[in-house]
C-alpha cells in the first residue's frame, strides 16, 4: 500500500504550492486602497466614508508606529493589504514593502546606490505605484524598476539618464510613474526623450516625446486626461506645462506661465477641458482651456492668480473649488473663476487630501489638521501632533485608505484610525 501511494506524494505536493501561489486578482487595489501618488485617480481624493468628523483633543487613535523606514520623503502607497515606499538605507537606495495591518516588513530590494549628493539627501521622494501583481519606483538618479508585489524581486529596470540621455534635477528625480494600461510613462526630460512610454511587462521602449523646448524633467508627475475624446499625458517641466498624446507621444500643447526658475513640484489638476497648474517662489497658478483648432490642440489662458503659490504641497479639485497651500496659508478659489472663496492663516504651509467631506492638511512643520471642505468658510474639526518629530520637513503628504491614515516621517510611518466607530 505505501508503494502503491508513493506516487501520488509529489503531485499532491505540487498542487498544493501551486493552490497557494498568490493570482494577480490578489494584488488588484480595493475601492478604498490608495495604490500611487495621490491616490486612486491621481486626484487627490479618497473613496473613503464613514470617516470621523472631529478629532478628539489628541487626534485620532495612534494604530500603531514602526522605524526603519530609511531617510526619504517619499509619500506611502497602499494597495492589496500591503503599503510601499522608498527610502535610503546606508548607501543603498530602496523599495520597501509592509503589512497594512502593522507595519511589519514584508520585503526591501535594493534599486541603487543612495545618491547623497542631491538637495535634502535625506533619501527617495517617488511614491511607488502599484498595478496588480507589479509596482512600479523610480529612484532620484532616475532608475525606473518594476518589482514583483508579492516578494519584491526585480522584473526589469532601467536608467533615464543612461537610456535616454535625461538630466537629474539639482533636487534629483522626484516623479512617481504613472501606469496607464499596458504603458508606463515617465519623464527623462530633455530634448531627446522628454516624456517616455515603457512596456509595463518589459521595459520595452514603446515612445520617446520630444518636447520643442527640450525641457528639463522637474518634480511634478504625469497625470492621464481624455480631452474631448483624445486620451492625453500632461506633465509640468521645467520651463511649463505640456501636453502629448497618449497613443504616441506627439506634441499637442503647452502653457509656461505658471513655472518658474527654481522648482516646479505639484502635479497639475485637469477638468472638463481645463488644466490648473501652480507653482511657488513667489509664482502663482493659471487655468487654460483645451480646445480643438484646425486638427490642432490650442491652450487658451482664463486666467492667472499670485493667489495660489502652491509649490509642493499638491491641490485638490472639490465640487468645483480648488483648496491648497498659497505658501503660508491655505486658500479655497473657484476653479472657472479663480475668484478667492476664503484664505486662513492657521494652517500655515502644507500637503493636502481629501477624503468624505473633510481636507487632510500636513504642516510642514509637524501638525496634522482635519478641515472642513466648505467654500463659504474656513471650518477646522480638530488638529495633532505627530509625535517623535525628525529635524526634517514633513514633506510627505497624508494618506487616507481603508479607515486609516498614514503619516511618513524620514525613517518613521504612523497609522491613525479615523474610521467612525
Amino acid at each position: 500500500m505505501r508503494e502503491r501511494w508513493a506516487w501520488c506524494i509529489p503531485v499532491l505536493l505540487f498542487v498544493a504550492c501551486a493552490g497557494s501561489a498568490p493570482s494577480e486578482n490578489a494584488f488588484r487595489p480595493s475601492r478604498y486602497d490608495w495604490p500611487q501618488w495621490q491616490g486612486p485617480e491621481r486626484t487627490t481624493i479618497s473613496r473613503e466614508t464613514g470617516l470621523l468628523k472631529e478629532w478628539p483633543k489628541d487626534g485620532p487613535k495612534l494604530v500603531w508606529k514602526v522605524k526603519g523606514l530609511g531617510g526619504g520623503y517619499s509619500t506611502p502607497s497602499v494597495a492589496a493589504g500591503r503599503i510601499f515606499g522608498m527610502g535610503y538605507h546606508g548607501d543603498d537606495e530602496v523599495v520597501w514593502a509592509r503589512d497594512e495591518k502593522n507595519g511589519q516588513e514584508l520585503w526591501s530590494r535594493r534599486i541603487a546606490k543612495a545618491n547623497h549628493h542631491v538637495g535634502y539627501g535625506e533619501g527617495s521622494r517617488c511614491t511607488p505605484t502599484v498595478d496588480g501583481e507589479r509596482t512600479y519606483a523610480l529612484g532620484v538618479s532616475g532608475d525606473i524598476v518594476c518589482l514583483e508585489t508579492a516578494t519584491g524581486k526585480e522584473v526589469w529596470h532601467r536608467n533615464l539618464v543612461n537610456d535616454f540621455e535625461g538630466g537629474v534635477p539639482g533636487w534629483g528625480y522626484c516623479e512617481s510613474p504613472l501606469v496607464d494600461g499596458d504603458k508606463v510613462i515617465c519623464t527623462p526630460g530633455g530634448s531627446k526623450a522628454t516624456l517616455v512610454a515603457l512596456d509595463k511587462k518589459t521595459g520595452e521602449t514603446i515612445w520617446q516625446a520630444k518636447v520643442p523646448q527640450g525641457d528639463g524633467a522637474q518634480y511634478s508627475s504625469v497625470i492621464a486626461a481624455d480631452v474631448d475624446g483624445q486620451q492625453q499625458y500632461i506633465q509640468f517641466l521645467h520651463q511649463g506645462v505640456v501636453g502629448v498624446a497618449a497613443a504616441d507621444g506627439k506634441f499637442l500643447w503647452r502653457y509656461d506661465r505658471p513655472a518658474n526658475g527654481t522648482a516646479n513640484c505639484s502635479t497639475p489638476i485637469y477638468s472638463e477641458a481645463r488644466v490648473f497648474a501652480a507653482s511657488g517662489y513667489g509664482t502663482g497658478g493659471g487655468l487654460v482651456k483645451l480646445s480643438r483648432v484646425d486638427g490642432e490642440v490650442k491652450a487658451e489662458q482664463v486666467y492667472f492668480t499670485r493667489d495660489m503659490k502652491n509649490q509642493h504641497g499638491g491641490m485638490v479639485l472639490v465640487g468645483g473649488y480648488l483648496y491648497g497651500s498659497n505658501e503660508g496659508e491655505l486658500v479655497c478659489l473657484e476653479f472657472k473663476t479663480g475668484e478667492v472663496k476664503w484664505r486662513e492663516h492657521r494652517p500655515g504651509k502644507g500637503s493636502i487630501a481629501y477624503a468624505d467631506g473633510c481636507l487632510y492638511y500636513r504642516n510642514e512643520g509637524g501638525p496634522i489638521i482635519l478641515v472642513e471642505a466648505n467654500p463659504k468658510k474656513y471650518v477646522e474639526h480638530g488638529r495633532f501632533d505627530q509625535p517623535d518629530r525628525s529635524n526634517s520637513p514633513a514633506w510627505a503628504h497624508p494618506v487616507i485608505a481603508n479607515g486609516k491614515l498614514y503619516i511618513r516621517d524620514q525613517d518613521l510611518l504612523f497609522c491613525y484610525d479615523v474610521k467612525q466607530k
